[in-house]
């Protein structure tokens, strides 16, 4: 059985003066914190349900990645600086400190907050919703994980973000 372990977030937040909306996940993959950087696990649809919506090809490298985002107005982070966790299992997450999205909420006109699964929503308003005052829209996983979720079904609920860009 694998042990937990304390981890601290490892990278920073994507975002500048013109993110117009703020997608939070959990916390980094095993994936993620081996590439350092958002949704790094080759099955997560997280960049192909973005890009798709914007009609541009996936971004590769995280630079590609990064200038997507800033370039379509999307900032992203996780609602967990630090946390026990086992792997990447959501469902072993304890022992929780926030990330402080005052870091963003002060410097970009953040119009929605968007949560990539239902974890990532309970964990924003355990924690984060008594410090911000903003809820958080709920958006289905992205991971692969959330198999039930068909790629045509994610881009539907996913279209929602386009409302705010």
């Amino acid at each position: 059985m694998k042990e937990y372990q304390t981890l601290s977030h490892c990278f920073s937040p994507v975002f500048d003066e013109h993110s117009k909306i703020l997608i939070l996940g959990t916390f980094p993959s095993v994936k993620s914190r081996e590439i350092n950087f958002y949704y790094g696990h080759p099955q997560n649809r997280f960049w192909r349900v973005l890009a798709a919506l914007q009609k541009v090809p996936v971004p590769q490298s995280i630079d590609e990645k990064k200038q997507f985002l800033l370039a379509n107005h999307i900032a992203i982070w996780d609602v967990i600086s630090q946390c026990d966790i086992i792997g990447s299992s959501d469902s072993s997450i304890k022992n929780v400190i926030p990330a402080d999205l005052s870091l963003i909420l002060k410097k970009a006109p953040i119009r929605n907050i968007y949560g990539n699964g239902q974890k990532a929503c309970d964990l924003y308003r355990r924690y984060t919703l008594p410090l911000t005052g903003r809820e958080i829209i709920k958006l289905p996983s992205t991971s692969p994980a959330n198999a039930a979720w068909q790629m045509d079904r994610l881009l539907k609920a996913w279209s929602a973000i386009k409302q705010d860009l």
